[in-house]
């Protein structure tokens, strides 16, 4: 049991991260405060991935006014999470 609230506490955590920055790139925060910091540092390694891998597939996404990798990124950790917590079970 402890094991799986840890993965789920650690991908809860990582989504609220990612809505969290979704939500501040609307208001345009001060990107040399520390907490804007830590919440882009954490969820770059994920979001960046998904960005480059869509630039490949659809080239004219790099010019595109919209980043739908915050909702691929949710997706897929959602689907990682389901798949963990299965295979431990």
């Amino acid at each position: 049991m402890l094991i799986y609230r840890l993965i789920n506490l650690i991908f809860d955590l990582l989504l609220l991260l990612i809505i969290i920055r979704v939500l501040l790139s609307w208001i345009r925060p001060d990107p040399y405060n520390q907490l804007v910091r830590f919440i882009y540092e954490a969820t770059e390694p994920i979001l960046a991935p998904i960005r480059n891998g869509i630039s490949v597939l659809i080239p004219a996404y790099r010019n595109m006014p919209v980043d739908f990798s915050p909702i691929i990124a949710i997706v897929l950790l959602k689907l990682l999470r389901n798949i963990i917590i299965m295979l431990l079970w």
